[in-house]
Formats: C-alpha cells, sequence, structure tokens
C-alpha cells in the first residue's frame, strides 16, 4: 500500500518558506530502498532567517503574544496542537514508519507519547503562572525578593532519526511551555512528520515565528544553528562525535547547551534469575525500534553457570522475531533507517568475526 507523502517547504515565520538556495534531499523508504518523495534542505542562509523570526516572536507586541504571555495562554496552543496530532495518529503513524522503517505498532504507539508528552508541558506551562513572583523569605526586612521565571530565548533543537516526532516533542513541547522560540532541526534521514507539526502548528494558529522547523544536512544546517550568535540555547540528541563539534561552536559564544548521547548498556544477568524473563527483557532491549536506541542493549554480561542454556534460549527466541515490511501486522523488526547505517551495522559484524566472535544466529541480510 503507497502511503501518500505531503511535498512541504520549510516552515518558517508561521508559513511555508521554499529553501533560499532551493536546495531538496530526497526520502528513501528504508523497506524498498526507492526514493519516495523529497524534503527540503536548509542552509545557512535559511537558518539566518529562521532565527530572525523566532527573535520577532518573542519581542512582538513587547513579548506580550509569546515570551510573557500566561501559561495559560501557551498551554491553550499546545493542548490544541496535541488534539490535532491524535486525530492524525493513523497518517502520522504510518508516514513515520515508511520514513524511518520502525514497525507501525511502535510508531503509534510513539503518537500516543506525542500526545501526551504536549498535554503534560500544557499541565506544567499552566502551573507556571502560579510560581511567578513567588516570594522568598529573608532574614533581612530591608529586602524583598521573589521568583520571576522567564524563557531563556531563541532554542535551537537538533533531534535524531530514531524517534523522529516523539524526539522532537520532547524538546519543543518544554521550550514552548517556558515562552521560548524554537528551530527545529530534524534528522534529513526522518524530516517527514516534524513538517507535519508544522502544518498542525498552522491549523492551531501559533503565534507566527514561535516554532520554526528546518530540515537538512547536518553541515550545513545543524552546524549554523550550533554557531548562531542569535541563538541562545542549544538541545542536542546524536552523537558523540556530533555533540562535540556543537559544544565548541557554543563554546565561543558562553552558550548553554544539553546533549543527550550514545551509550553502552549492559545488561547483567546474574544466576538466580528467571530465564525466560530475562531472555525477553533482554530481546526487548535489542531488537525495539530496529535495535536503533541509544540505551538499546549494547553487551550482555552472563553468569558462566547459565551462560550456555540463557544463550541457547536467545538464539530460540530471536528465531521467532517477525521480520517483514514494518507496515505488516505483527512486524517486530524492520529496515535499518539507511544504506549507510546498514553499512555501519555490517562492519560492526565483520569486524567482530575478525576479532573472533562467533555468531550464533543472523549476522546477514535476512530474507523477508
Amino acid at each position: 500500500m503507497a502511503i501518500p507523502i505531503p511535498s512541504r517547504q520549510l516552515f518558517i515565520n508561521g508559513d511555508w518558506a521554499e529553501p533560499l538556495l532551493k536546495k531538496r534531499i530526497p526520502i528513501i523508504n528504508p523497506t524498498t530502498e526507492e526514493i519516495i518523495g523529497d524534503i527540503p534542505a536548509a542552509t545557512a542562509e535559511d537558518v539566518d532567517v529562521a532565527v530572525q523570526a523566532a527573535r520577532s516572536a518573542l519581542t512582538r507586541n513587547k513579548g506580550k503574544d509569546w515570551a510573557f504571555a500566561s501559561g495559560a495562554v501557551r498551554a491553550k496552543y499546545l493542548r490544541a496542537i496535541a488534539a490535532k496530532i491524535k486525530e492524525r495518529k493513523p497518517v502520522l503513524a504510518k508516514l513515520e514508519t515508511v520514513d524511518c522503517g520502525k514497525p507501525l505498532s511502535e510508531s503509534e504507539a510513539d503518537m500516543d507519547d506525542v500526545v501526551g508528552c504536549f498535554e503534560y508541558y500544557a499541565d506544567l506551562a499552566e502551573g507556571l503562572d502560579a510560581k511567578q513572583k513567588a516570594p522568598i523569605s529573608l532574614p533581612m526586612k530591608t529586602f524583598k525578593s521573589y521568583v520571576i521565571k522567564e524563557p531563556i530565548g531563541v532554542v535551537a533543537l537538533i533531534v535524531p532519526w530514531n524517534y523522529p516526532l516523539l524526539m522532537a516533542t520532547w524538546k519543543v513541547a518544554p521550550a514552548l511551555a517556558a515562552g521560548c522560540a524554537a528551530i527545529l532541526k530534524p534528522s534529513e534521514l526522518a524530516s517527514a512528520t516534524c513538517l507535519e507539526l508544522g502544518e498542525v502548528c498552522r491549523e492551531v494558529d501559533l503565534p507566527a515565528g514561535v516554532l520554526n522547523i528546518l530540515p537538512g544536512l547536518g553541515p550545513e544546517a545543524g552546524a549554523s544553528l550550533a554557531s548562531h550568535p542569535h541563538v541562545d540555547k542549544i538541545s542536542f540528541t546524536g552523537s558523540t562525535v556530533t555533540a562535540v563539534k556543537i559544544m565548541t561552536a557554543a563554546a565561543q559564544r558562553v552558550k548553554p547547551v544539553t546533549l543527550e548521547l550514545g551509550g553502552k548498556g549492559p545488561i547483567v544477568v546474574f544466576e538466580d534469575v528467571d530465564i525466560d524473563k530475562a531472555v525477553e527483557w533482554t530481546i526487548f532491549g535489542c531488537f525495539y525500534t530496529n535495535g536503533q536506541i541509544c540505551s538499546a542493549t549494547s553487551r550482555l554480561i552472563v553468569h558462566e553457570s547459565i551462560a550456555a542454556e540463557f544463550l541457547d534460549r536467545l538464539v530460540k527466541w530471536s528465531e521467532n522475531i517477525k521480520i517483514s515490511d514494518p507496515l505488516e501486522e505483527g512486524c517486530k523488526l524492520g529496515p535499518i533507517v539507511s544504506r549507510g547505517q546498514y553499512e555501519k551495522v555490517m562492519n560492526f559484524i565483520s569486524n567482530a568475526k575478525s576479532e573472533g566472535a562467533t555468531i550464533l544466529y543472523g549476522g546477514n541480510r535476512p530474507k523477508v
């Protein structure tokens, strides 16, 4: 079944805008490796326009439209966005699946989490009103002290491809709840649902410039955001290599950064464990979202006395995982997001073999 791919431009200042250099990037369905559409590719020139739009959104009407609006006002928009996402869940879930390859059931669950996240931060935005100008008791009566919570300003939000819309929401929702103006830079490997968030924002009449969405390549769009003098904070989820570049760029202006990076999380299995349950959770940790999660089970440390039995059951569980087109009902494991990522994984396997590792199951491209 062909899933229609909307043709979008950059989302800047509340509307669609063609990239100034007119660049576009093909969307490749990781299941079929066919080009199924394209997305706009932002460059430094577009970043300048988006940053100006974001700054204008903060100062418009002396900040009363957004930055210094009540939390209740911002909550209204966040709840409206959540409602629109909920309406579009079936379409957005399928779009996410053909864009990044995760099983449809997981994409559907992600959309539920997107809705919940916007609703959660709507509640927090409302809660900010009661905390504004909260008095602080001081021993010296000649002083009065109270807390004022203000948005940090324009924030750059750079997100990966494994949870395209959900990861974006984890950054966008709190930024908007706090009164910031945001520039979202989704991964060039999976931007389709993030662009649809722009259409949702148009439909709910989110004030222009509060959220701008700039797909594009890291060196062209991401680097420009990280080094831009009028971006006040950067939030990034992705590789440590890219994070080092972002921190270096941000440090030139003593700009705060928030980084969520990869890891090598082990599962440690002791001899008194329920082996079947431990195997089940190990499989979940290894293969959920096609194994492409920063917290995926990348190491397994098993007590020697149960190692042989544990590995035998692990192989049997692995043999029963349904590998298929991720749109197919019951799919538990879909394709790697891109040819480049697939080759990287195969290279890991090749290196492991050369270092003496034994492949108990798989190790080659599955036949489906």
